[in-house]
């Protein structure tokens, strides 16, 4: 309960940071400079208490404490060897005036000057290359900041002073990783369309997990890949089901360089150690990757972007990924070149999971080939329908395609969750209790009335690859039978009540009285028509 309320803490001071910018510009942007700071403060925070310990092998009381004990180090002979130390320790080296216990004192005195966090900023970029260019999206001299360098100094002055109260000294990764979660979410509900760039709902992002992971759970190294990464959240998923979860690693793609640095960020706010962290940004269909040692997975996890447009050059019909398909994925639609590169990368026993819309379960041409040589091949394990309107970025149906790379049948799994879900405001929700029967159906793998079916590979080739899902799940609810006599005695009755408000408006109508002669020949024409 302590952590639940430690977490709730946490989100609100962040939160309450989020309000300072918020009358600024739209969240698309302030989410980069609040999430951005957050991190620098963990880093920071980090620092203090490691470098705390390797001097005086224990916990600080307070990052104050921290900051005087290591500042009074670095005056002495071992300075140098204590910097080594920690830069093998962290992959960095914060000195105590770069510090965020520094900047947020000099905040509360006034004296904040942001060209330090800049600094700060460069120095933490440079230290390493899985820093490399990470804060790029925080232009801490932009107008949206304010008019004038006072105000703009004075805006990062007052978030600094705000963040300064979350207490990561005393929250561990796992609750300051929930906190930065819930703060995209929240982002994800502010920017609406957007937000499908950078956010999985959690709910999809567990059923995909859950399927993916089944059966791997206690596998050391289990290996995960993302090729389109969004802020990672999909990926993190993982090490909430593992037995393992700190020997997993982790793989991903993301092509747009913000999404990118917040994925690294939340990886690091979750305690991912940097061996275990491998992600690169770029475009994942234009290049394939990755090409070194490691290239297929035990788990591959993806929610494209649906139908977008891709090159479709003639080349690619030569690249390993696509070339046994003798087609390629139109141009407008990217779906099966994603789907394809994925269960290019996954391993012989491993499971893949993708979310997309519905079209490719049923649109023909080139799609409909590729379709065809999946289900011939037996790579399509199961398909899941979800319900309307659960992301932000789309109010469309989705369904989740289940994947194996190698094994003795070709049957597949149907599943009709599009029901399964609570509305809400703005977007419908899945519960876990939806999540949990979902999960179900897919272990059981057998036909339920109205909700699963188990089909042949003889049924998929009767329906000439079509994998529409009411094709092979039949959820419709006989409406049921109308009472006539019933029906009747309403209609009478509303009849009845009609005339009796009709005859008591007229009254009142006749009650009306007007000097002005227009009116009353106009109100009398209107009281001839309503009595008959």
């Amino acid at each position: 309960m302590a952590e639940q309320e430690n977490s709730k803490d946490l989100i609100s001071v962040l939160w309450s940071g989020a309000d300072i910018l918020r009358s600024k510009m739209d969240a698309n942007e302030y989410k980069d400079y609040l999430l951005g700071i957050v991190f620098y403060k963990y880093l920071s925070d980090s620092f203090l208490i490691k470098v705390y310990d390797m001097i005086c092998d224990g916990k600080p009381d307070t990052l104050k404490e921290a900051l005087d004990v290591y500042s009074e180090e670095l005056n002495g002979e071992d300075a140098e060897e204590l910097r080594m130390a920690m830069k093998d320790e962290c992959h960095y080296v914060i000195e105590p005036e770069l510090t965020y216990t520094y900047f947020a004192d000099s905040a509360r005195n006034n004296s904040f000057n942001r060209e330090q966090l800049q600094k700060g900023f460069n120095n933490i970029e440079q230290s390493d290359s899985i820093f490399a260019d990470l804060f790029t999206d925080i232009d801490l001299y932009s107008n949206r900041l304010g008019t004038g360098d006072q105000k703009q100094s004075d805006t990062i002055s007052s978030l600094i002073k705000e963040i300064d109260k979350a207490d990561l000294l005393n929250s561990d990764a796992e609750i300051l990783g929930n906190a930065y979660e819930y703060l995209i979410g929240q982002f994800a509900s502010e920017t609406g369309k957007k937000a499908g760039e950078f956010y999985t709902p959690q709910a999809v992002s567990k059923i995909l997990t859950k399927i993916a992971i089944a059966g791997q759970e206690n596998k050391r190294g289990l290996s995960v890949y993302d090729p389109c990464m969004g802020s990672g959240s999909l990926l993190l998923n993982a090490k909430k089901y593992a037995e393992q979860p700190d020997y997993i690693k982790y793989y991903g793609q993301e092509l747009n360089t913000s999404t990118y640095n917040l994925a690294r960020m939340n990886m690091f706010l979750h305690g991912i150690v940097p061996d275990n962290q491998n992600l690169r940004n770029g475009d994942t269909l234009d290049g394939d990757w990755p090409t070194g040692e490691e290239t297929d997975f035990n788990m591959v996890l993806m929610n494209p972007p649906y139908s977008a447009k891709w090159s479709a050059a003639a080349g690619f019909l030569q690249d390993e990924r696509f070339s046994d398909y003798g087609v390629l994925a139109p141009k407008s639609k990217a779906d099966y070149a994603f789907l394809l590169h994925g269960l290019y990368h996954l391993k012989n026993n491993g499971t893949m999971a993708i979310v997309l819309p519905h079209g490719v379960l049923f649109r023909g041409a080139a799609e409909g080939k590729i379709r065809e040589k999946l289900l011939r091949s037996g790579n399509i394990y199961a398909v899941i329908g979800l319900p309307a309107n659960l992301f932000y970025n789309t109010s469309i149906p989705t369904c989740i395609i289940v994947l194996k790379k190698h094994r003795d049948g070709r049957d597949v799994l149907f599943i009709d969750a599009s029901k399964k879900f609570n509305k809400g405001k703005k977007q419908n929700e899945m519960t876990d209790e939806h999540i949990d029967a979902v999960i179900e159906l897919y272990s059981k793998r057998e036909t339920v009335e109205k909700e699963s079916y188990l089909a042949t590979f003889e049924d998929i080739e009767k329906n000439d690859f079509n994998l529409n899902i009411p094709r092979y799940v039949d959820n419709f609810e006989k409406e049921e039978d109308v009472d006539i006599n019933a029906l009747l005695s309403d209609m009478t009755k509303t009849d009845a009540e009609i005339k009796q408000v009709q005859g008591d408006f007229v009254s009142l109508l006749k009650e009306l009285t007007s000097p002005d002669e227009a009116i009353m020949t106009s109100l009398n024409e209107l009281l001839r028509k309503m009595e008959g």
